[in-house]
């Protein structure tokens, strides 16, 4: 049996305490003991192959052979490039530098560990256990340089530890070992590759410089240096996230994990390994905001295209990353975080969002603002301004996709996304109906959906307060002056925040907190909507609260827990740098 390698390394930690890397077809959840607590291959929504996160098999693990030791980390300046830090009792220093080779390839895996001994010397245990589904490792062979394996599948190469055994690992079957020693300024390179394409193909190269060098440059290619917004650094690992979770494909994953509970109840724990339209909508934003490099802009676009294209009125709010349909909600079989259950698959797949709609044709139009409209945008938006005309009276989910309701936000973002394409998209003739039809959602809506003091209430059987309602009129549904707008603000204000942190709406009648956590993304949206209404100081004082509610690495999860200072729900959630990103673009102007 291997000497107890990762026992502790492997019980769940609190979620501020994980770094991503990720190349944008699947990601690594990096834990603070060296740790890979998460991954799944070959995609995002596929089974994991690294599930210690959730109470399941596989994992690999890399940290110094000591007793004592204390965890620190930090994201180089440009891309998931994770450096994990590790001072041991003996005063000696422990660095390895972690990534997921890009340029990516969807059924090809390759992740760079460089372990380096910093100050002092260092002796450093390695175990590795590759559950592709939960199948154990078998046909392990020692072919000088590389070890060779399966699981399930999957192919398994692992370079730079030619002296591992074959141990028994956690929880039984067969997992490679080793332990080595390096002198201060030395370092070693483990690179691991995961393989489930055609076995015919040839070898790739595992040469670890040149695997680190086309890293560094694709990263460096993606991320521009955001020094013209007010915070350069978080909107470069902004960037970062939301390139690293977009697929080829070009859908991006809303999170890289699954069943991370908002609360410790049965229920409150979602897969967010898909990619939703709204989300996607959200990045285009952000980027079109920052002006940097179009390509997350033009492939969000082109994803939301297809769908409509593709579905018409059965648009689904939600598509795996590639534009399948969304499995169903299941139990996966793993025991789960601490408080939740492990589920698999998402209920949205069958929901009607509106809003939806009214978000991919902002989309749309934004795109063909900042960088090109082909015949495909154009003929989507068409269609999505038909489907609006046909199908804005009937009851949805919502953005927040509880109960079928007709909601304020989801007719307000119509509105607002037929006026921008009237702008940008349409032909004359469109554009008069389609201005019309907006003009005609807002009347009916103004009559339905006022609540007290003039504000937007939730829907129009439902009075209650709702920081959605804040997105519209940043998005052109509303002219900031509209008293509308400026009484939904003060009403947010006075009743969804606390401590500065802003939550969704009020559950029943418990205080705020309860139910849920305060939820980051409505944090920024604050931010911009005190922004359009000209208070510079709140608004810069808002974003500052809000964007401390990061994990110790940078990363945001869906919701904040402001009595507890802990992260809930999933992490990354790619909605929430979205924001951060804009929301830094925009307070710089």
């Amino acid at each position: 049996m291997v000497n107890d390698p990762g026992t502790h390394a492997c019980l769940p930690k609190a979620l501020r305490d994980y770094a991503l890397i990720a190349d944008g077809e699947r990601g690594v959840l990096v834990g603070p003991h060296g740790e890979y607590a998460w991954m799944c291959f070959p995609h995002w929504d596929s089974a994991p192959v690294f599930a210690s996160l959730l109470g399941g098999p596989g994992g690999y693990l890399l940290q110094p052979d000591c007793e004592r030791f204390v965890w620190g980390g930090y994201y180089e300046d440009r891309g998931l490039i994770w450096r994990s830090r590790w001072v041991t009792g003996a005063g000696s220093i422990v660095e390895c530098r972690e990534a997921l080779a890009r340029p990516a390839r969807r059924d090809r895996a390759v992740i760079l560990r460089r372990c380096r001994a910093v100050r002092g010397g260092a002796r450093v245990r390695v175990l590795l256990d590759v559950r592709a589904g939960g199948p154990r490792m078998r046909n392990l062979h020692h072919h000088d340089p590389d070890w060779t394996a399966r699981s399930g599948g999957t192919r398994i190469r692992w370079r730079g530890a030619d002296e591992a055994l074959v141990r028994e690992g956690p929880g039984g079957g067969a997992a490679l070992a080793v332990t080595f020693d390096l002198a201060e300024g030395e370092s070693r390179d483990l690179v691991l590759e995961l393989d489930g394409g055609a076995p015919a193909q040839p070898p790739a190269d595992l040469d670890p410089d040149a695997l680190w060098d086309a890293t560094e440059r694709d990263w460096r290619r993606a991320v521009p240096s955001c020094g013209d917004t007010i915070a350069p650094r978080d909107a470069r690992l902004a960037y970062s996230v939301l390139t690293g979770l977009t697929s080829q494909a070009g859908g991006m994953a809303a999170a890289a994990t699954t069943a991370l509970p908002e609360r410790s109840d049965r229920g409150r724990n979602f897969d967010y390994r898909y990619a939703w339209l709204r989300d996607q909508a959200f990045a285009g934003h952000a980027v079109a905001a920052h002006g940097g490099p179009p390509h997350l802009l033009r492939t969000a676009a082109g994803f939301a295209a297809a769908r409509i294209l593709a579905d018409g009125d059965r648009l689904r709010p939600a598509y795996t990353v590639t534009g399948g349909p969304v499995p169903r909600q299941r139990d996966s079989g793993l025991p789960g975080y601490p408080g939740g259950t492990a589920v698999t698959g998402n209920r949205a797949r069958g929901q009607w969002q509106l809003d939806a709609l009214g978000e991919s044709l902002l989309l749309l139009a934004v795109a063909a603002e900042h960088d090109r409209a082909d015949p495909d945008i154009r003929k989507a938006a068409r269609v999505a301004a038909d489907v609006i005309g046909r199908r804005w009276s009937e009851p949805g989910a919502g953005i927040w996709e509880t109960e079928d309701r007709l909601w304020t936000h989801s007719r307000l973002m119509c509105v607002a996304g037929l006026r921008r394409a009237a702008r940008v998209l349409a032909g004359p003739a469109e554009t008069a109906a389609w201005n019309s039809l907006a003009d005609a959602v807002l009347a009916e809506t103004g009559r339905t959906a006022l609540g007290p003091g003039g504000r937007w209430k939730r829907a129009t059987d439902d009075d209650r307060v709702d920081a959605a309602l804040l997105i519209p009129p940043l998005r052109g549904a509303l002219p900031a002056g509209d008293p509308r707008t400026a009484a939904t603000l003060r009403a947010v204000r006075a009743d969804l925040v606390e401590e500065g942190f802003v939550y969704r709406y009020r559950v029943g009648g418990e205080p705020l907190g309860v139910a849920e956590g305060a939820f980051t993304l409505c944090g920024f949206f604050l931010a911009l909507a005190e922004h359009r209404q000209g208070e510079t100081a709140r608004a810069l004082g808002t974003f500052e609260r809000t964007r401390s509610g990061a994990a110790t690495s940078g990363l945001f999860a869906e919701e904040y827990d402001v009595k507890q200072r802990q992260l809930r729900g999933n992490i990354p959630q790619a909605f929430v740098h979205a924001l951060l990103l804009e929301t830094a673009s925009r307070l710089a102007g």
